[in-house]
C-alpha cells in the first residue's frame, strides 16, 4: 500500500482564465475563501505534502502556506506544465495533481487512485466519470476520463522533460505513452468545476 508521506498533492493554479475573463480563477471566492483554498484543504487531508502550481499572484498564492511553484516551461499553456514543475519541486515518489476550480472532488480521491495505481502495476492512475454519450440517443452513459485528476510516479519526469521539448503539449498523448490506471467514480457531481462565472455560481447553489 502507497504510503500517504509518500504522495505530494499539487494543486494546478497555473492557466489563464480565459473562460473566466481572464481573472486568476484560484482566487475566485467561493464560499467565503479562494477556489484554490477549497482544493487545498480537501486534498490536505489525502497526502503527506502540499504545494501549488501557479503562474502570476503569487504573493497571494504563498499566503496559502505551502510552497508556490511557477511552470517550470514558458509559454506553455496547459495542466502538462504544471505537472512537469510539481514533478521538478516533488521529494516524494509520487504526485497527485488536482485542478484549482473543482472544490468537491472525492474524499477518497487519492486513496483510490493509489490503490488501483499499485493493483494494476501502473505508471499513472486517473480518475473518470460516466458521462451521457452526446452520439447515442438513448442516453447511453461512456466512461469520461478526468487527466488532471491523476496521480503519477515522480520518475516519469525525465518523460515529461522529453514530451514538452519535443514540442508537444497534449495531456493524452503523453499519458498513453505509459501504463495507466483509469479509476471510475459513481458521483460525477463532485468533478463539477468553475471554468465560467456561470459554472461558479452554480456550485455555490
Amino acid at each position: 500500500m502507497i504510503n500517504t508521506d509518500d504522495i505530494t498533492g499539487l494543486i494546478l493554479a497555473g492557466g489563464r482564465g480565459s473562460r473566466m475573463g481572464g481573472v486568476d480563477k484560484g482566487l475566485q471566492n467561493h464560499l467565503g475563501m479562494p477556489l484554490a483554498m477549497h482544493a487545498l484543504l480537501r486534498l490536505g487531508q489525502q497526502v503527506g505534502h502540499l504545494m501549488i502550481n501557479a503562474n502570476r499572484n503569487l504573493g497571494a498564492y504563498e499566503s496559502m502556506g505551502v510552497p508556490v511553484w511557477p511552470d517550470a516551461v514558458s509559454d506553455f499553456p496547459g495542466p502538462l506544465a504544471g505537472f512537469l514543475a510539481g514533478l521538478e519541486r516533488s521529494e516524494t515518489p509520487y504526485l497527485v495533481t488536482v485542478p484549482c476550480d473543482t472544490p468537491n472532488f472525492p474524499p477518497d480521491l487519492v486513496q483510490r487512485l493509489a490503490a488501483a495505481l499499485e493493483a494494476e502495476d501502473a505508471d499513472l492512475a486517473m480518475a473518470a466519470t460516466m458521462e451521457p454519450d452526446e452520439g447515442s440517443a438513448d442516453g447511453t452513459l461512456k466512461v469520461q476520463v478526468q487527466p488532471v485528476f491523476c496521480l503519477m510516479k515522480t520518475s516519469l519526469m525525465e518523460s515529461l522533460v522529453a514530451f514538452t521539448q519535443s514540442g508537444q503539449r497534449k495531456i493524452d498523448v503523453w499519458t498513453a505513452q505509459h501504463r495507466c490506471a483509469t479509476v471510475v467514480f459513481d458521483n460525477a457531481a463532485a468533478f463539477a468545476n468553475a471554468n465560467t462565472p456561470e459554472e461558479l455560481r452554480r456550485l455555490q447553489g
